[in-house]
């Protein structure tokens, strides 16, 4: 796990600064405190730079980044990890390739030479982001992996393209623009991003599965984007018929293979243990795999409502592992809710992301590079009560109107805590959405529900240019529509919440930003695409059955899960919200006097700040009903965000700040550390 970032010029003769490029990478220091490289092609106008967090080969210049091939025709600057390395090597080395590292990076110049880019990208198993530059083709390509575990943005500016694992990577380069766009200030108001946008003007993301080719030709760059991968749910009556036991035999087996595969490393491997059975079926199975005990941190909350560490422990005795549990209280949620921010680069609607952060700094602590952690069952096998909300009114089609009624209410009342957040209060209906999906995804129903409270909270210039944005229709254009067509509701739902909230919440701003803000890798294990392109298959009867979500994983890992959780409902890992107690809400009252006070709001000229303040007092009425302060939450915490963003990332100088991380570092005046293979 790393940082990468880099520079293609338009025209082949501009010089690389190696300055800019030795700025990109100290201001990602974060995600690799382990060394630092840069390299450029000479007469290209290209240039590479990578910071690096030792995971795989630890000797600090073999493994050095970025990596030359032996010929000079590949570049090649990666972040991530790529499983199953030791058999492709061993497969590569008998056809006649030379290693000069034991990095699994190395694996892309060789396969790229051997198969070409397209036909090496099936064989990179895990979670990457990597660009390569092809000398004779004078090409550049990013590629994000499957699921966008890493992240990866770019900006095409007047001099030539520029990319980087975060968005401050991208503006260390000071032709980069630093604002919001309209558009993004909406979307981070409301929390559910257009897929491949970012709040800022002119900076996008590639999209998982993605490649992002840049090509030069007379001086001229072109940019187009192709599809490499992508979730491909059966059509309807396509799906094979197999017995729940045989279906459940595959998942065991892939399951676990899906595990081993994330405890190699050179370094100790040690996992995150929640109340879920996700965390816990990987806990329990990395145990079986470990002569020693397996080491599992857990986040617990001051409040009985939302902590899980009774279940947790209980999981953490079972199979013997050693438990660390960090508390978390309300004041810490919002003491760091600012530095949280720099990390995530875009609106949070809950805390917990702050408390992830701290966990991510309490591993880091502990000695810890890398954790294994339960993200995508949810997305795989219906876990989140949106998710089946759709299965039970648009998936059950032989049920009675009767019977969908009772498990619709049995859901509400199971999940009445998130109702006016993670569930609308009332069923919301867009026509965009509705043309592409059939129906609207109840996982955006309560965020385009806020989004009517968007515009009156804008800045009057905001609210003039917006007038007329449909934000549904902006999500629904987005979407591969034939990805959607003939598919089952719940395929359709699970898909679209893939698309959208869960490379850009779950896996962004909760999973990667906050993890590798304190050098910490999470290897998610339930995204191994094998894993994932068997689960695809899975009829929605086994993801959602009575009243039990996530019906085969339960079924499958039954034995290795404490009777208390196999019986449990999921509940989503979510921090307490201000208005639950008088110590959070004087919290994040101090927050908003300093970030949304007057001044504050009209310098930035994002918000109506006399609209601001009557959600405030909205907020702090207590004769406002729950649902309602539960949605208010969400908005203070994105009105707090905007506010934060523009004062990290548009008011501050992010060149000269990259170059003063760079001089403190000690990085500035050193000769470029070059690794060539």
């Amino acid at each position: 796990m790393c940082g990468i970032g880099g520079v293609m010029y338009a025209d082949p003769a501009h010089p690389v600064d190696p300055k800019i490029l030795r700025g990109m990478a100290a201001i990602q220091y974060h995600r690799g405190p382990d060394g630092f490289g840069c390299d450029s092609v000479e007469g290209r106008g290209v240039g590479f730079t990578h910071a690096r967090l030792s995971i795989i080969d630890l000797n600090p210049e073999r493994g050095r980044q970025p990596f030359r091939s032996a010929d000079g025709q590949f570049l090649i600057a990666h972040n991530g990890e790529f499983y199953d390395y030791k058999r492709l090597r061993a497969d590569l080395t008998s056809r006649g390739y030379t290693f000069r590292t034991k990095s699994d990076t190395e694996l892309v110049l060789h396969l790229t030479d051997r198969f070409g880019l397209d036909g090496a990208l099936p064989h990179l198993r895990g979670e990457f982001a990597f660009a390569v530059y092809e000398r004779q083709q004078d090409r550049l390509t990013l590629v994000r992996d499957r699921f966008g575990v890493k992240p990866l943005f770019y900006s095409l500016t007047p001099e030539g393209l520029v990319f980087g694992s975060e968005i401050k990577v991208v503006m260390a380069h000071p032709a980069v623009q630093r604002r919001f766009s309209p558009e993004g200030l909406y979307h981070q108001l409301m929390q559910t991003m257009v897929p491949g946008t970012t709040g800022f003007e002119g900076i996008y993301a590639v999209e998982p599965g993605q490649k992002v080719v840049v090509q030069r030709h007379n001086g001229q760059l072109t940019l187009h984007k192709e599809q490499y991968w992508d979730l491909d749910f059966p059509l309807l009556g396509t799906r094979s018929q197999r017995s729940d036991e045989d279906y459940m035999e595959e998942l065991r087996e892939r399951f676990v293979e899906a595990i081993q595969l994330r405890l190699e490393a050179d370094v100790p491997v040690a996992c995150y243990l929640s109340g879920g059975i996700d965390s816990c079926t990987i806990l329990g199975v990395a145990a079986a795999c470990q002569q020693s005990p397996v080491k599992a941190f857990t986040i617990g909350f001051d409040d009985s409502d939302y902590d899980e560490t009774a279940i947790a422990r209980e999981m953490a005795a079972a199979v013997g592992a050693d438990q660390d549990i960090l508390t978390v209280n309300g004041t810490q949620l919002y003491d760091h809710f600012a530095r949280t921010l720099w990390h995530t680069e875009r609106s949070i609607y809950n805390t917990f992301t702050v408390a992830k952060l701290l966990m991510s700094e309490h591993v880091n602590a502990a000695g810890y590079k890398v954790v294994v952690t339960g993200e995508g069952s949810d997305e795989l096998f219906a876990g989140y009560p949106q998710l089946r909300l759709d299965m039970i009114r648009h998936g059950m089609a032989h049920a009675s109107a009767e019977e969908r009624a009772d498990l619709e209410a049995w859901l509400a009342e199971s999940n009445k805590l998130f109702k006016g957040n993670l569930l609308a209060e009332n069923p919301l209906e867009d026509e965009a959405l509705n043309a592409v999906v059939g129906f609207t995804p109840s996982c955006l129903q309560s965020w385009l529900s806020s989004a009517e409270r968007v515009p009156g909270l804008l800045h009057p210039h905001h609210r003039e240019v917006l007038a007329g944005y449909s934000p549904g229709a902006a999500i629904a254009a987005a979407l591969d529509e034939k990805q959607l067509r003939d598919r089952h509701p719940l395929d359709k739902a699970q898909y679209v919440w893939i698309k959208t909230q869960f490379e850009s919440q779950v896996l962004g701003w909760a999973g990667d930003r906050v993890d590798m803000a304190n050098s910490l890798e999470a290897r998610p294990a339930f995204l191994d695409h094998p894993l994932v392109e068997f689960a695809v298959t899975l009829p929605p009867s086994l993801r959602f059955r009575g009243y039990q979500d996530k019906y085969i994983l339960r079924e499958t890992m039954r034995e290795l899960l404490p009777e208390t959780l196999y019986k449990r409902q999921k509940f989503a890992f979510m921090a307490p919200p201000s208005h639950t107690d008088v110590v959070k809400q004087q919290a994040l009252q101090n927050l908003a006097d300093t970030f949304l006070n007057q001044a504050a709001v009209e310098s930035a000229a994002l918000l109506d700040y006399d609209a601001v303040q009557t959600l405030l007092h909205r907020h702090r009425n207590e004769a406002t009903p729950v649902a309602e302060r539960v949605q208010l939450d969400a908005v203070i915490n994105h009105l707090l965000s905007v506010q934060i963003l523009h004062q990290h990332f548009v008011a501050q100088d992010i060149p000269h700040l990259a170059q003063q991380q760079a001089q403190d570092l000690g990085w500035a005046n050193q000769v470029d550390p070059v690794m060539a293979s």
